[in-house]
């Protein structure tokens, strides 16, 4: 059996660090906004170059927690990409705020920059760009368009921790960087965990706030807040992880190459890095109109694999009631029809990856 993610593997490659690191919170007993939650943010803001990070209870809360530090609320607008997971605009709605959906490129699957400008309105006050499967989206437009409408920029880090934009860091160049460490991301803990990453005096203080009960002073509150704090063993794993995730994501590149290498059938459309970004490939994601077919394949060869998205947001019950409206969005709506995702992880083996080719290949020809 070939998973879509193996976390035996890297526990056992990690083992005696990681559970000295748990031993040593259980032995210290400070489990609550402890010092591994500290060293953590320190060393991932230092790891993206920026003043501030702040730990969250997972990937969707620092979503939630960035929109209220930027002051996004009932009648405002936010524009993102349908093709994600919900959480991204899922907290646009939790706000009472609206999420408006703007199309992705084909081959990326991250926003469409050209078509962001006609969907902003009076209303609008940030924009959500996602760095999706761990391709930056294309943040220098942008910026731009962010800069011209005085928008805020939230970008939507959750499967791209260590990805670079033109030697940037992700998450480093808007206003405000949200990652998730769920066990499946290429940075991870063993259960939920969030944080957000901000140049921002401001924002990093009343994230602190929002995320500890609306208060900074105990029993003192200034805001309605959130139990929303990253607990103390989560940190101590992912500060064990955080070590390699340089090695991790250039294992996932090599990875990478090796299946584009393997895969040769001219049915496959696979995933590109476009100039100036570094793709970390928190998923490796193949398109094909006999998805189904390949699917099934690889599931008789006990091999594992995920349609990362099915149906895009701006179809979902859920937004469809709310706003009434549904306007076609034609490249979303074709790659949910056709994507496919092969396991991807650092250990990964040479000859998983020509097992799983070769399987797609017999398929596909």
């Amino acid at each position: 059996m070939i998973p879509m993610v193996d976390l035996k593997r890297q526990y056992h490659m990690l083992k005696e660090d990681i559970d000295s690191a748990i031993s040593r919170v259980l032995e210290d007993t400070r489990f609550i906004l402890g010092p591994n939650v500290s060293a953590l943010e320190e060393e991932v803001a230092a790891y993206h170059g920026v003043r501030h990070a702040v730990g969250v209870a997972n990937g969707t809360d620092a979503l939630l927690l960035a929109l209220r530090a930027c002051g996004i609320g009932e009648g405002d607008e936010v524009i993102t990409t349908p093709f994600t997971f919900i959480a991204t605009a899922e907290v646009v709605a939790a706000l009472k705020a609206r999420p408006v959906f703007v199309d992705i490129t084909p081959d990326t699957y991250n926003l469409d920059c050209s078509q962001i400008a006609q969907k902003i309105t009076a209303k609008t006050k940030a924009i959500i760009p996602v760095h999706l499967f761990g391709h930056p989206a294309d943040m220098m437009p942008i910026m731009e368009i962010a800069r011209q409408y005085n928008l805020k920029v939230i970008e939507d880090c959750a499967q791209a921790f260590g990805a670079t934009y033109h030697g940037e860091k992700v998450g480093s160049i808007g206003d405000i960087g949200c990652f998730s460490f769920f066990p499946s991301k290429n940075l991870a803990g063993y259960g939920d965990g969030g944080m957000i990453v901000t140049n921002s005096d401001e924002v990093a203080s009343m994230v602190k706030i929002l995320h500890n009960h609306g208060s900074s002073i105990r029993y003192y509150h200034q805001e309605i807040g959130y139990n929303s704090r990253l607990d103390e063993i989560q940190a101590a794993i992912i500060r064990v992880k955080l070590k390699k995730i340089d090695q991790f994501n250039a294992l996932r590149r090599r990875h990478a190459a090796a299946y584009c290498s393997a895969i040769t059938s001219r049915n496959i459309i696979l995933p590109v890095a476009s100039e100036g970004c570094e793709h970390v490939y928190h998923q490796f994601t193949i398109r094909s109109d006999n998805r189904g077919a390949l699917a099934d394949a690889l599931q008789k060869k006990e091999i594992a694999s995920a349609v990362y998205y099915p149906v895009p947001l701006h179809q979902q019950e859920v937004f469809m009631k709310l706003h009434h409206d549904s306007d076609p969005l034609p490249q979303s709506e074709k790659c949910s029809q056709e994507v496919l995702s092969l396991p991807m992880f650092p250990e990964l083996s040479a000859e998983e990856i020509l097992l799983i080719a070769d399987v797609i290949n017999k398929v596909s020809r």
